[in-house]
This record gives C-alpha cells, structure tokens and sequence, in this order.
C-alpha cells in the first residue's frame, strides 16, 4: 500500500478547519501518530498529537501557532519563535521567555480573552491548541463563576472567529480543544453552536496499522543482524512474509499508535525472527514468548473423546460439539473464520437437565489443555443477580469505591488468561453483566475500572443454562417441559426453544445469542445403560482408593450392585449428581458406618455382600476375611 494514509479525524479536520473555528478532537488524545505527508518533518516521523497539529497548521500556512494548559500557560516546544510572534500579536508581556505568569492556571479568564482575541484579529493566520482540556474544570455540572466565564469568553470568540487572506487561500483562525471526552468540556458550549466541532480520534485503523508494519517500516522492527539473516528467505517467498504481515495486523486490532510502537522496540530488544513477530504480542500482552495454545500435541487430542467418556458418559453428541470447537482453536481456524482476531479462542453454551456433566466437562477439558483442573475458573451467577453486580465481577469505574482492587472476573484472567472461564446459570446473571460480555466475546478484551487492558484471547468461554427445562406458569408453579421419556432429538429443540425464547423476547438481546451462534451444546438426561456405567465407575473409584489409601481390599457383590442400580434408575432426574448422592447414602455412609464400628481402619478384606434399603438408617451386610482361619467370616 503505497498510497499515503489519512486517519478518518484528520480528513474530518481537514474538512472543517475551514469552516468551522472551534474544534474539539476527543478520544484517543494522548497517543502518539504518524506524520502522514512531507511537509514541516519528514513523512511517517511519529510525534504526540500536538506536535503532529503545529506541523500540520504550519504546512497549511499558519503564521502564529501555540499551545496552552494549566501548568505551562501558553507554549511552544516544537519551534522557537511562536510565542513571541503571538505575544506581539495579543500584546501580552513576556516574562523569562513566555508570557506572562498571570496566564497559568484553570484556564483563567485573563488567558482565554487572550485567546479570543487572537481568534477575531484578522492579521495574521493563528491556531491556538488547548491541551488537556479536560482538566480546565472541577464538574462540569456545577460550574463556578469564574469556570463559566472563561467557556463563555470561548464560546464569543467562537462565533466571531476571524480569517486571513494568504497566498496559498483563506485561513481562518481556529482553536482546538483536546478533550479525553467531550463531556469534560460544558454541554452548552458545543450544542447548538454552529462554529463548532467535535471529532473523535479512534485508535489506528487496520489501514494505518498496515502503514506502519509494511513497506520501508517493516525492517525497523527487527534487529539489523536478525533482518539481515532472514530478509533473504521471505525475498524469496514474498507470499509467506505477506502473511506474517497480515496476521501480526489482524492481531493488533484496538492497538494505539503507542503500542504499537512499543512492539516495535519490544520485538528488536528481544532479537525475535521474522517468522516468530506475532509472538511478541503475547510477550506485550502476558509477558510471556510461548504460548500454551502453541504447545498443545495433536496427537494427544486424537483420542481425547475417549479421555473425557471416563469422566463424562453418556454424552456423545456434547462431547464431540466441545472438541470440534477445541480443535477449531488448535488449528487456528477460530481466527480464518472470524473477521476479528483477538476473539476467545472458543464459545461453549452449555444447556440441558441437571447433573449430566456440564460442570464435569469442562474441568476435563481445562485439564485435558492446561494440565491442570484449576484452569476451570468458575463463577456462579446467581450472585451477579443485582444492577451493581458487573462491579464485582469487572471491576468499579474509576472514583469509586474498591476500584483499585479491581473486578474478579478481570483479576483472574489477569492472572492466568490461559484458562477455561465458566460462567454457571448464566440466565441469573443481571442484564448489565450480559452486555459487558458483548464485548468480551467480539473484541475479546474489556478495560477495568483500573483502565488495564484484560484480554480474553487465549480463553475458552463455556456458559452453562437450565433455560427450556422448566417453565413458570400464570400461578407462578414451575413445570418441568422435558423429562427423560423423550428422545434426545425433541429434549434437543425445546432446550433450544426456550434459550432463543429467552435472549430474543424475555430480554430482548438476540445480539448475545449471535455471539454465541451455533456453539449451543444440549446435554441428554442420563439414561438406564448410561447410569449403570457411571455407578460401576464410581464404585470401583471408591474400591481403588480403599486399596491405595487404606489397604483395605473390598468387593461389592452384583447383589448389592442391583440394589444401587435400581436406586439410580428410579433418580435419573437428577442425573449423574443423583446418582452420586444415592452411592453417599446407600453405600458410602453405612460403609463408613460399618468400618468404624468393627475397628477395620486399614490392612482388611470384605464383602458388601447385601444392602438393606428398606428403611434409614441403611445398613450393610459383609463378609469379612478371617486371617486365623484362613476363611471369611459373616458380620453386619
């Protein structure tokens, strides 16, 4: 792209610094830009906004150029010169070089008549530039006396700005607020004042970020051995490097100019290659050169459906949805599919009847990524229920009170972005948190009450519902809509009908349920095959740790089993927890019971060779083995 690239506010500012001599430029004000043409300093020179402004007024013509705020009163650090012409044109007195004193300080009113008149005369083309306008007052709701006149004397010059007539055309004079946001400056200065006009600066477009990374930049970011070793493999594969390229400037989307030059100088202090220049984004963003994503073997996510059915059973179509988006992540097609890069690195919305595993889930897929279950980071959002809750959660605005500490949503991923975040019964969840996660889930990043840049990029992001079980009568009954009598197919569409029914009318936020788009995963009740798996599974879970634990070597005869089983199968409401709660009382208490009362701590064998579940407290009958005697001996 050889073309010379304007950002969007400087064609707006070229545009209506000829009719307009009020200009206030709000947004991204303290980033630093590229000078876009060859003029006042050389083309692609990257300078602070308000040197960039003097050497873009100079190049137009203008004669007397300053800048203003609080501290230094009236300035110019760019050139010498400027201040003394505009001292001559205002007749103000100057002290050690500048003006005089009295103009520092809450833009005082002796400063902005100055500015007015420099902004009516009509002798010599002049801009003034207020920097930190957004500090000129305390509250822009309550002004005082002395803050209303300063504005007012402004608004008057504003109106009554003067032109010039130069060689090169007409001039008019102008001043120019740099404001963080428009609301730091009075509301009745700028509405209905046709000779003003705000203009938002945004962080650099994909256009400029190409700017900068491609062409005669590009070799600026690499040390000259490490570009003189490698430049020769990508002249002779332009295709690869261009790819390079294109990722590295889809990734720094939301990046300012700042930044990005940052990564310039990160990338060449840390003598990274030309094939690994997207990694310094991870180093600018986590601290860290190699990404887990990265380290993951392939071949270790071959079998993994059968890795997660020995936690997870009976849940084949929940199952494979979740690696598809897993190897989706692996293969990098998450980016290739989506027009933003920097989104998670995949979206799960878990649904479907309780205890079937959508917990389980995901604590074997944090460990199955990231080798560890404390990966998972869980939220309940049934304690996010409240209008302030997103504070919690990500954090309080700055001012506030606890904003310091920050959120605890934004503090974790801080911690460990690397990270499985689920997020339980989000429909519990305030409407004011579900907005925030819009962001989250298109840009993947949020910016705390702290004002640090959290990125989500390197999460998976797993929601789990009970939204379309039950449904909530006139009455106020609830009434379950599915149960484990229906096939999978129709528990399937009514889950999904009552999740779509939810975000589209009950809250009236379809935009969530397209972020979420087809990675809605329904999780089938427990059925009788599968329920007799999991409490064998459990069984022989508890069995191998009596042995590993205590020595103690026990069995369980298919008498007792059956008993278990056909507890279980009457519970499948409750799903897998259900069945877990059945082996706790029936099996695991009266166990526990059992060995206490005969003194077997460890070094034993028996036999539950009965279970006697016809009223509470349940009780056991075993065999226990008689070492004298070398037989088993019969106890209750």
């Amino acid at each position: 792209m050889s073309e010379t690239v304007y950002s969007k506010w400087h064609q707006e500012m070229e545009i209506f610094r000829r009719i307009k001599p009020c200009l206030i430029l709000e947004g991204n004000i303290l980033d630093s830009y590229i000078y876009p043409e060859e003029g006042a300093i050389p083309k692609g020179t990257i300078v602070r906004l308000p040197a960039y402004l003097h050497y873009y007024l100079k190049d137009l013509g203008y004669e007397n150029i300053v800048m203003f705020d609080d501290i230094r009163g009236f300035y110019n650090t760019c050139e010498d010169g400027y201040i003394q012409r505009f001292a001559t044109l205002v007749r103000a007195r100057l002290e050690n070089g500048g003006i005089h004193a009295e103009f520092r300080g809450k833009a005082s009113n002796s400063a902005t008549r100055l500015i007015a008149s420099a902004l009516m005369q009509k002798e010599t083309p002049t801009a003034v530039i207020l920097d930190f306008a957004s500090r000129y007052i305390s509250d822009p709701a309550g002004l005082q006396q002395s803050e209303i006149e300063g504005f007012t004397v402004l608004q008057q010059a504003s109106l009554d700005a003067g032109e010039v007539r130069t060689e090169n055309g007409t001039l008019k004079n102008l001043v120019i607020l740099l404001v963080n946001k428009i609301n730091d400056v009075p509301a009745w200065f700028y509405l209905g004042n046709p000779n003003v006009k705000p203009i938002l600066l945004r962080t650099p477009s994909k256009e400029e970020r190409y700017q900068m990374v491609k062409g005669s930049n590009f070799q600026s970011f690499f040390s000259a051995r490490v570009y003189r070793e490698d430049r020769p493999e990508y002249d002779a594969h332009p295709e690869e490097l261009e790819k390079i390229q294109d990722r590295f400037i889809a990734l720094t989307d939301g990046f300012s100019f700042t930044e990005m030059n940052g990564l310039r100088r990160l990338c060449k202090n840390q003598n990274i290659r030309i094939r690994e220049m997207c990694s310094v984004i991870d180093l600018y963003k986590f601290g860290i050169r190699e990404n887990p994503w990265n380290k993951l073997d392939v071949k270790d996510f071959r079998n993994a459906d059968k890795e997660f059915e020995r936690r997870v059973k009976g849940q084949p179509v929940a199952l494979m949805q979740t690696l598809d988006v897993v190897k989706r992540a692996m293969t990098g097609l998450s980016d290739i599919a989506s027009s933003t890069h920097g989104k998670p690195k995949g979206v799960l919305f878990f649904a479907g009847p309780t205890g079937t595993g959508k917990t389980e889930m995901a604590k074997t897929l944090a460990e199955k990524l990231f080798g560890d279950e404390s990966a998972c980071i869980r939220f309940d959002m049934s304690e996010f229920s409240q209008s302030h809750s997103d504070q919690r959660l990500l954090g309080a605005p700055p001012g506030y009170v606890g904003y310091e500490a920050g959120g605890q949503l934004t503090n974790a991923v801080k911690n460990n972005p690397f990270c499985i975040l689920l997020f339980d019964e989000i429909e519990k969840a305030h409407p004011s948190i579900l907005d925030k996660f819009l962001q989250i889930l298109e840009d993947g990043r949020m910016t705390d009450g702290k004002g640090e840049t959290v990125y989500f990029s390197e999460a998976i992001i797993i929601f789990t519902s009970n939204l379309g079980i039950y449904e909530q009568t006139g009455t106020g009954e609830r009434v379950q809509l599915i149960s484990s009598e229906m096939p999978y197919e129709e528990i399937k569409k009514q889950v999904r009908h009552g999740i779509e029914n939810y975000f589209k009318t009950q809250l009236g936020r379809p935009e969530i349920l397209n972020r979420i788009g087809e990675n809605i995963v329904v999780f089938d009740f427990i059925r009788p095959e599968v329920a007799e798996r999991i409490l064998r599974a459990r069984i022989e879970k508890i069995i191998s740790n009596l042995r590993t634990e205590k020595k103690i070597e026990l069995t369980v005869s298919e008498k007792a089993y059956k008993v278990l089983l056909a507890r279980a199968v009457d519970n499948l409401e409750n799903g897998g927890r259900g069945i877990g709660n059945i082996v706790e009382s029936m099996f695991v208490n009266p166990l526990s019971r059992y060995l206490f009362d005969n003194g077997l701590f460890s070094d034993c064998r028996l036999c539950v060779e009965e279970i006697q579940a016809e009223k509470m407290p349940y009780t056991l009958l075993c065999t226990i083995e008689d070492e004298g005697s070398g037989g088993w001996q019969y106890e209750t």
